[in-house]
């Protein structure tokens, strides 16, 4: 059995007199232990997926197994437990807590399974802030911290439930060239020494070259499934879209 599996997922998004259809009849699977980039234009539909996939988003209509429970059907709380089970989120602007320590942001998604003591958490929490290199910044507010270090913090945040898979959406937009190149292989070593389903978002050629395979969308539909990355730029160039390289170092 996949870990995910999609059958002809729509998503249309009712703006009144203007009906938006993000997503057109996607069908695709996905493993336990892939590493997949999802990748095309503005308006392509990447973002609808990734939210889909997420459990953030129910789809329209179609079918969405997820460790062979059905998505579509469930109620907006069934959706947040199963994500709290199964998905760690990494996003583009950090989303940590100004006024909160690095170990307290990572400790943050435990507080929602009261069966985890402080004390596990708080080891949890130390292991991970160690794992992702930060073993000696565990008090240091964001503030305090360099652009990778905060995406360090929100990696291990992500982490902290254990999930089978780590979803980012432009994990390296806000960081300079040397520090994509660190966060994207603390990505590479989770998926290949952990484990873990790595599924993420990205305008950045080096960021999905480096994924095991890329998934293209146009106008709501996967149009190339491949592990041939020259293949998805083609069909990016195809698209319309120029993938940008990560910024440069100032």
């Amino acid at each position: 059995m996949a870990l995910i599996e999609l059958r002809e997922v729509r998503k249309t998004y009712d703006l009144g007199e203007v009906k938006v259809r993000a997503l057109r009849g996607v069908t695709l699977t996905i493993e336990q232990g892939e590493y997949v980039a999802l990748m095309g234009p503005s308006g392509s539909g990447k973002s609808t997926l990734m939210n889909t996939l997420g459990c953030l988003d129910r789809p329209t209509s179609g079918s969405y197994l997820l460790a062979g429970e059905e998505v579509v059907e469930m109620s907006q709380d069934e959706r947040a437990r199963l994500r709290n089970r199964r998905i760690g989120f990494v996003f583009q602007s950090f989303n940590l807590l100004a006024r909160t320590s690095a170990i307290e942001n990572v400790e943050l998604p435990l507080l929602y399974s009261p069966d985890i003591s402080a004390k596990e958490r708080r080891r949890r929490a130390v292991e991970l802030l160690q794992k992702v290199g930060l073993g000696d910044r565990l008090d240091h507010h964001p503030g305090q911290l360099s652009g990778g270090q905060q995406q360090r913090v929100a990696i291990a945040r992500a982490l902290a439930n254990q999930p089978a898979i780590l979803m980012a959406d432009e994990p390296t937009g806000n960081l300079d060239s040397r520090t994509s190149r660190e966060v994207i292989e603390l990505f590479r070593r989770l998926n290949e020494d952990a484990g873990i389903t790595v599924i993420l978002v990205t305008h950045d050629q080096d960021v999905g070259r480096n994924a095991k395979r890329a998934l293209v969308l146009r106008d709501g539909l996967v149009v190339e499934d491949t592990r041939d990355f020259d293949q998805a730029l083609h069909a990016l160039h195809s698209a319309g879209l120029e993938p940008i390289e990560a910024a440069e170092e100032s």
